[in-house]
């Protein structure tokens, strides 16, 4: 694992732009030999629907894809024995050399709101993403009729797509929100000189994603609601000010997680692991042990951004560990 000083009191793990950019090169060739190979079913010659819709009370949520990614398994569990982490992702069926993720949006509709989380990579990071705008015209909505953009958190394959071909805001009419925290830790006078040179993209990245032409941003608090039955949840790990998205409109309410949980399968089983694009492993892991509890005491929903699609289930306890169910959807 890598550990970059951004200044005396601020650490940040993750993985290098060298990391990326090799693993963006290596891994749409699937190279990889039949023992690594995860036990994946092809995809079908002309393509699957990447929308799914329910109803959560009065209100219409939609799940659309923005594509999937595919990063090294090796930065999974990083605070855990390689060896053991490797025969987990084994005994789960999966690769131990790709981590193949989805990657999930949602669009929010009650009355005259329209709440889409996260904007996806454009393209602007790995080829294999970038497919939101293309999905969301497939399922038939006018992305003109997005009144609310929120942004979980400032990494690339969540806000990169904020920028239109001419570097203005794609969705030029709706308001926009990002947690303070979040902001103000990306906009840091300085903070591109301050930290290595590999990790000056994501830097210059979230700047200009925040700074684009056309978006007005409302800087959002904890347990703030941007619309009703629609409110912000501080989850901070994954990144310092990374938020939740918590939507209360039936019986049952459902958590939109954002990455403060990554990962189906071991983040459940071991939600003492945390991985390499988590800048505070320790607080990561803090945060998700309390998502999963309230969860499981609270019988919420959840979504998570890198699930497999949809990406929506309930979280049950066992033991000291959690499992995720997915959710029964109807036809």
């Amino acid at each position: 694992m890598r550990i970059r000083e951004f200044r005396e009191d601020a650490v940040i793990y993750g993985p290098t732009r060298r990391d990326l950019l090799s693993m963006a090169a290596a891994m749409p060739a699937l190279t990889l030999p039949v023992a690594g190979r995860a036990q994946l079913l092809g995809a079908p010659p002309a393509g699957n629907p990447a929308h799914f819709s329910f109803t959560l009370g009065d209100a219409t949520l939609t799940v659309i894809s923005d594509g999937h990614l595919e990063l090294a398994a090796s930065g999974l569990g990083v605070n855990a024995d390689p060896e053991t982490v490797e025969a987990f992702l084994r005994d789960y069926a999966l690769s131990t050399e790709q981590n193949y993720s989805h990657t999930n949006h949602l669009l929010i509709e009650r009355g005259d709101a329209k709440v889409l989380i996260d904007v996806g990579s454009g393209d602007r990071f790995l080829p294999t993403a970038g497919r939101l705008w293309d999905n969301m015209d497939a399922a038939g909505i006018d992305r003109d009729s997005i009144t609310h953009v929120v942004i979980t958190h400032a990494h690339p394959d969540h806000i990169w797509g904020v920028r239109d071909g001419f570097d203005e805001a794609i969705v030029p009419g709706a308001q926009y929100f990002i947690g303070r925290a979040e902001h103000d830790f990306w906009m840091q006078d300085g903070l591109v000189d301050q930290v290595p040179a590999e990790m000056q993209q994501f830097v210059l990245g979230a700047q200009n994603s925040i700074e684009v032409d056309g978006a007005a941003w409302t800087l959002l608090e904890d347990d703030q609601e941007i619309a009703p039955g629609i409110r912000m949840m501080a989850t901070p790990g994954h990144t310092p000010g990374h938020m939740s998205v918590l939507i209360d409109t039936g019986d049952r309410p459902l958590l939109a997680l954002g990455d403060a949980m990554s990962h189906v399968w071991t983040n459940f089983v071991h939600p003492e692991w945390y991985n390499e694009f988590d800048m505070d492993g320790e607080q990561t892991v803090a945060t998700r042990r309390r998502l999963l509890d309230m969860a499981a005491t609270e019988e919420m929903a959840v979504l998570g951004y890198h699930f497999p699609f949809p990406g929506v289930g309930h979280v049950k306890p066992e033991g000291d560990a959690y499992r995720f169910i997915p959710a029964l959807w109807r036809w």
